[in-house]
């Protein structure tokens, strides 16, 4: 007989609703600080903002550990993992509708993509529009890591069975974070040796796998925690204590970061030690930016980004993420501001306020309605077991 789901180990984790907005408005700031051309800059000003792309880092961090936590889980207590088909059902009605309605909007109505072709708007329906140079539309440019999720999002099943094969140990943890740090590795080893462009193949998945694995291996090990079977890892709940301290390290490593030792601010290419060292700084601004929300006991830390504002901000980060590049390219259009002009604090809050307009016109008239509609996994009968529901209740919300 399978062990039952205890309410702390699948219960959803609210909190981290608000750390994706945390992510976004950190995205936001990136694109305002190239459009009005400070990240070029020598101020310290664009140094930052020239680096708020970690918001990438902590979108991927944060798939890794919501995504894998279900299929940790079901290891963990010997059950039955996420069906595949249901979870790809899933992800597909949770992403997809909304996507689409941008790409249709942003192809349509910005001027800068008149002279779009049957094949952009092909491989930008498709998600494929990162393998190859130069094909990202105005409006549209986030999306290439958005593509490069959904290669996770395909590929997560497979991975969870290569992670979790054998019995359940505390030592998953350790392989699952090996792996996938051994996998960025030999990717940026390509790099450098020349076989890869760092133009093109710095946007394709392995060279974030240490990203994704960091998250899968949290996921681990709060499930091992949270089944009494991950003592060693008990440090990771001591550290959910101190959010202070983590978040001093975060901010630490993002100031490193600033700094040459991560490349160019602009879009030029970096060295491949350049970009390794953009990667482990960044993994350690996201993992120390989410391990006091995920990890430790319930505090006012945790109340306040559980709070109905970040809940509700957590809800909209996703259409944040789709439409701040049409409204910072819209402003620059009506207002007929040139490129790499404007003031960015300006720039960043009407970006930020007409983003959130039309994120929540997306959560409320596109992604509810087919978040609930992907609900009804076709030719399943709805399951009244207690484990199916929370289940189904952790998957659908992440």
């Amino acid at each position: 007989m399978s062990a039952p789901i205890p309410d702390q180990v699948l219960r959803r984790l609210p909190a981290l609703d608000a750390v994706r907005v945390i992510g976004a408005l950190a995205v936001v700031g990136h694109h305002v600080g190239f459009a009005t051309g400070r990240n070029t800059g020598d101020s310290a000003v664009g140094a930052w903002l020239s680096r708020l792309d970690v918001g990438v880092a902590v979108f991927f961090v944060l798939s890794g550990f919501l995504l894998f936590r279900p299929y940790a889980h079901a290891h963990a207590t010997y059950q039955r993992p996420p069906a595949t088909g249901r979870y790809l059902w899933r992800r597909a009605t949770r992403i997809l509708p909304a996507y689409w309605v941008a790409v249709v909007v942003c192809l349509l109505v910005l001027p800068q993509n008149r002279d779009a072709g049957r094949a952009d708007w092909l491989r930008h329906a498709t998600l494929t529009q990162i393998y190859q140079h130069g094909q990202l539309k105005h409006g549209l440019s986030q999306t290439w890591s958005l593509a490069t999720e959904v290669t996770f999002y395909l590929l997560l099943p497979v991975l969870a069975g290569l992670a979790l094969r054998g019995r359940p140990t505390p030592d998953k943890v350790l392989r699952i974070a090996a792996g996938a740090l051994a996998v960025t590795v030999a990717w940026v080893a390509l790099l450098g040796s020349g076989l890869l462009s760092l133009g093109l193949h710095t946007m394709w998945l392995p060279s974030y796998a240490g990203w994704f694995g960091a998250g899968m291996a949290l996921a681990a090990a709060h499930v091992a925690l949270r089944t009494g079977t991950g003592d060693r890892w008990r440090w990771l709940d001591d550290l959910g204590r101190a959010p202070l301290t983590c978040w001093a390290v975060a901010l630490a490593a993002l100031a490193v970061a600033t700094t040459p030792v991560t490349g160019p601010r602009d879009l030029a290419e970096p060295t491949a030690g350049q970009f390794a060292t953009k990667l482990v700084l960044y993994l350690v601004v996201a993992v120390m930016l989410i391990l006091p929300i995920a990890f430790g006991p319930q505090t006012r830390t945790k109340g306040t980004f559980d709070s109905l504002v970040g809940r509700w901000l957590g809800r909209v980060s996703y259409g944040l993420f789709l439409w701040h590049p049409f409204v910072l390219e819209t402003i620059y259009v009506v207002d007929g501001r040139p490129e790499f002009t404007g003031d960015p604090l300006s720039t960043w809050l009407l970006t930020v306020a007409g983003g959130l307009v039309l994120a929540a016109a997306s959560y409320y008239l596109i992604e509810r309605p087919f978040q609930r509609w992907g609900g009804q996994w076709p030719g399943r009968r709805r399951s009244t077991s207690e484990s199916q529901r929370a289940v189904t209740a952790v998957t659908a919300a992440n």
